[in-house]
């Protein structure tokens, strides 16, 4: 006589590992792996200072970093992921670095929530402006 599990049965047993890697993968605004991934090494060039506006910024989606010029010549990194649901940040407009997915705003100065529903700031990045370059510290 064979064995031929039911669907309740096969349910039952796999609902535990399911629910695991459920939330192993999980990493939306929690501090997942997609806020602590950094996506690119540091040393990496990233722009020219003529690159990014001032009173504004430009968004680096491979490396994950979005940099601003909120006043002449102060240059600003931070992680371009949304600390809501993971999603990368779109556009940098009137003083601020945006959200596609839920509409959270962040100030180009210091990465603050300026509209939510975003719970945390943007984590700030370390670079370095030299010789008209920016790189990834």
């Amino acid at each position: 006589m064979t064995f031929s599990p039911t669907r309740r049965t096969v349910l039952v047993a796999t609902g535990g590992a399911a629910a695991a890697l459920t939330a192993a993968c999980s990493n939306y605004g929690d501090g997942g792996s997609a806020e602590k991934s950094s996506g690119a090494a540091a040393g990496t060039t990233l722009a020219k200072t003529a690159d990014i506006p001032e009173g504004g910024g430009k968004i680096f989606a491979d490396q994950k970093v979005v940099v601003t010029q909120p006043t002449k010549d102060d240059f600003k990194a931070f992680s371009a992921i949304c600390t809501h649901q993971g999603c990368t940040v779109a556009t940098v407009a009137d003083g601020t670095i945006n959200c596609p997915c839920h509409k959270s705003e962040f100030r180009i100065a210091d990465g603050s929530v300026a509209s939510g529903p975003a719970p945390r700031p943007l984590p700030a990045k370390q670079i370095t402006v030299k010789g008209g370059s920016i790189t990834l510290a």
